[in-house]
């Protein structure tokens, strides 16, 4: 399942590469969007990961066993459901300066994958490598993974994630 972040929707490059990674694997897609995509600026940093809990809940009232979770910044909120049922994720831009979504991801057991870039105002580097050994750190990448200079900087960056992503699904979740 693809959860879309607060900007854009779950079609995103990031997130097509990451799914795309998953279908190419077998998987069966499935993407999520927002009913409200307003919804969540009108609410306060605390009241978002209800809100997306809300909408995952109402877009996908049962969660396949197995199901594998990717999502971007404000769709990371969803690693609440990941950690109640013990599912794999890849968490694009997670929002790591909400206590709801670390809380999440301290109680994970299933594997999952960070990526963050370091001028980003919501990653946490060190957090990052507490919560998991699978990270995907870009130096200079903001919260949509630009990095400073031409656009084939930042392009590049889209492939060093779509290879985490291969490699996170090959070498541990599907390995």
């Amino acid at each position: 399942m693809v959860l879309p972040g607060g900007m854009y929707g779950p079609h995103a490059p990031l997130l097509m590469y990451a799914a795309d990674a998953a279908e190419r694997r077998g998987a069966t897609i499935r993407h999520i969007s927002w009913d409200d995509p307003e919804g969540p600026w009108r609410l306060t940093p605390e009241g978002r990961g209800p809100w997306v809990l809300d909408q995952f809940e109402r877009a996908v009232p049962d969660v396949p066993a197995g199901a594998l979770l990717i999502a971007k910044s404000l769709g990371t909120h969803v690693a609440v459901v990941a950690a109640e049922r013990e599912l794999p994720a890849v968490w694009l831009t997670p929002v790591l300066t909400s206590e709801f979504v670390v809380d999440a991801l301290r109680r994970s057991t299933a594997p999952f994958l960070l990526v963050g870039g370091t001028a980003d105002e919501l990653w946490d580097s060190g957090l990052a490598r507490e919560l998991t050994p699978y990270v995907l750190e870009v130096d200079g990448a903001d919260h949509g993974m630009y990095v400073p200079g031409r656009l084939a900087a930042s392009a590049a960056v889209l492939g060093q994630t779509a290879t985490a992503v291969e490699d996170f699904l090959d070498q541990v979740v599907w390995a």
